[in-house]
């Protein structure tokens, strides 16, 4: 790894990552990328393209990175005959057009499903992730252990910068949140138990099955089939029969977590899970007669993913606090995505998500394709990323996001860019999401693959 790159991302465990202003990380971020850039152009194939296609040899300045970003649709470029077919080794075949590491030919014959065919790359040292596909196609997102032991530190250092909570180990984990059973959720859950977990109170999880990835494939897969008017009636039949067992037990479980904060409530609670299920959590909490002055005073909170499309009331926020006696200084926010291996913790004061100086924010127009010009102040735009602390694939990515990035100091006194607490998806403001460049990348990995 490079100067430039170890300049960056040792400030991991700095007390004051997030005070190094935009104009004195500017340099070494620019370089930091071209390092990666270079160790990087001849061993990710889609990368070499986009170089190639762009005239790109050298990263001299932010100009230079937009074409090297990636649309976030990239890592959804498989074909879904893939996945319908079962088509492991192809599948495998189009993995490699996106890894920075040789991805060698794995046995296929006998996997019986994604979940095992996963399993197998992960014991050869690729891991792969998948968003939830809420609202299409999941993402496929390789990560190797580099990536790995990166999560596993900075998910416990943002949670503590942006909580006030030490690792103190007295806490007892309620964890309320349906989550996806991928690497990355799996071992970022581990190292939070592990630095703010008490060892002698055993973790609340709700008691629902997780879901795999091979859960999550299925559901893409036949949403597929529907759309498109081939899935049979008996499938039809499964899948009304499958979402009304599991909405049942979802509906339970959360009835068994109103239960279990109850019966815990005089403990220190770290409380996670996602806006939705915690609301109606607390909501059963109430309705049995319990509120903040029932619970521990110094409880803390850690929320995450977004409302994903739920309808709840204006004040579901306050709710949740008020129920569960979270104090505004234990409230822990994050801006994060699964394309993104790090995290950007939100502040107190200011209300606003802070960049760490390994993450290079990037505003572009609507399009992606070009930068929007911007150096002090506030700038509004698609946000693009380049996440140096990635290793298992290209750091550079497009978002889906419409953000307000920051330049200028925080109310908190932070220095570092800050992104302002108005994120929004261009899908849910126009109904759809173009990228100029998506159409042609994906296009390119599909002839790949």
């Amino acid at each position: 790894m490079g100067s430039a790159i170890e300049k960056l991302t040792r400030l991991v465990d700095a007390e004051d990552r997030f005070d190094h202003s935009h104009a004195d990380l500017r340099e070494t971020q620019i370089e930091a990328i071209d390092e990666r850039f270079q160790d990087r152009k001849d061993r990710i194939r889609l990368l070499g393209h986009r170089a190639a296609e762009a005239g790109v040899t050298a990263v001299d300045a932010f100009e230079d990175v937009v074409p090297l970003l990636f649309p976030h649709t990239a890592y959804k470029s498989y074909p879904e005959s893939f996945l319908i077919d079962e088509r492991w080794d192809r599948l495998g075949k189009w993995l490699g057009t996106i890894s920075p590491y040789p991805i060698a030919p794995i046995e296929t014959s006998d996997i019986g499903d994604i979940d095992e065919w996963i399993a197998r790359l992960q014991a050869a040292g690729h891991y792969v992730s998948c968003s939830s596909g809420t609202t299409g196609k999941s993402a496929m997102l390789l990560a190797s252990e580099r990536d790995m032991a990166w999560s596993r530190k900075d998910t416990v250092n943002v949670f503590s910068w942006g909580s006030g909570v030490q690792p103190g180990r007295d806490r007892r984990m309620m964890g309320v949140a349906p989550t996806a059973a991928v690497p990355k959720n799996l071992i970022s859950g581990e190292a939070q138990e592990a630095a703010f977990g008490d060892p002698d109170k055993k973790r609340f999880r709700l008691p629902i099955s997780p879901l795999t990835v091979g859960a999550l494939t299925m559901m893409v897969v036949l949403r597929k089939k529907m759309a498109d008017g081939t899935a049979t009636p008996a499938e039809l039949v499964a899948f009304e029969r499958t979402s009304k067992e599991r909405q049942e037990s979802l509906d339970n479980a959360l009835v068994a977590a109103a239960e279990a904060f109850i019966e815990y409530r005089a403990d220190k609670l770290y409380i996670g899970g996602m806006w939705n299920a915690l609301y109606q959590v607390a909501k059963l909490v109430r309705e049995r007669g319990y509120a903040a002055a029932d619970f521990h005073p110094d409880n803390c909170i850690y929320v995450g993913g977004g409302l994903k499309r739920a309808q709840l009331p204006p004040d579901y926020q306050q709710f949740v606090h008020e129920t569960f006696n979270i104090p505004h200084n234990r409230d822990f926010q994050n801006y994060s995505m699964q394309e993104l291996n790090s995290g950007m913790p939100k502040c107190q004061k200011g209300d606003r998500y802070h960049v760490p100086p390994w993450v290079v924010p990037i505003i572009l127009d609507e399009s992606g394709d070009a930068l929007v010009p911007h150096a002090s102040g506030e700038v509004e735009g698609r946000a693009g990323f380049f996440d140096l602390s990635l290793d298992g694939r290209w750091g550079g990515v497009i978002t889906g996001d419409k953000i307000s990035l920051d330049f200028d100091q925080c109310a908190c006194g932070a220095k570092g860019p800050s992104v302002r607490n108005n994120i929004v998806r261009y899908a849910d403001i126009a109904g759809d999401d173009k990228i100029g460049c998506a159409g042609t990348v994906d296009a390119y990995v599909r002839g790949l693959s």
